[in-house]
């Protein structure tokens, strides 16, 4: 058996205040950005990510270390945003619609468009069904493997392959959809 919490780098201390205290550093904002990223509300992604670490304290002792502590802690996440979600009102809107907070990248101008190319393919990723947002979330934006992320959605790893490759394939033809429609927009504005 590994030592609890071992990682591919680094193991976590014994110590459940040590460890959660590492934990938090090392994967805070993957947390918070996962559960940000489900919920689309940067207050209760906030809550969530807490309410995460809170029961990842609890239940540090019992951590066998099968899984990788990131994929652990996502699992936690997403039960949680499928529980908190479950709960909302169908007519809540979320409370902050922007992005989270982003790296700045050179000029203004760069950053613009970073901006805009990210808010069209989330607007796309928005489109999907959730069972395929969050595979495609979790492959490109935590680098998860398909095996991660079957442990950590609690899938078999055949369903979550193939859900990427669903996903992959709506999101082309959402994606070439629209680009389709941006041509022929163009060409009647040049008539």
């Amino acid at each position: 058996m590994k030592p609890a919490g071992s990682d591919a780098y680094e193991p976590y201390p014994d110590d459940p205040n040590r460890a959660i205290s590492k934990m938090m550093d090392a994967h805070g904002n993957d947390v918070l950005r996962t559960a940000y990223f489900y919920t689309r509300d940067r207050h209760l992604a906030e809550d969530i990510s807490q309410e995460v670490f809170l029961r990842a304290y609890r239940n540090w002792r019992g951590f066998k270390g099968d899984s990788k502590v990131l994929t652990w802690l996502t699992r936690i996440t997403l039960n949680l945003c499928r529980d908190k979600l479950a709960l909302r009102s169908a007519s809540e809107q979320p409370t902050d619609p922007g992005l989270l907070a982003l790296n700045r990248i050179g000029s203004v101008e760069e950053e613009a468009m970073a901006r805009l190319n990210r808010s069209e393919l989330l607007r796309h990723l928005a489109s999907l069904s959730l069972p395929y947002r969050e595979v495609l979330y979790l492959y490109y934006y935590l680098d998860f493997t398909t095996t991660e992320i079957a442990e950590a959605t609690s899938t078999p790893e055949g369903t979550v392959r193939g859900r990427l490759h669903r996903a992959r394939e709506q999101l082309a033809r959402a994606m070439k959809k629209e680009e389709i429609g941006d041509d022929e927009s163009q060409q009647g504005r040049q008539r």
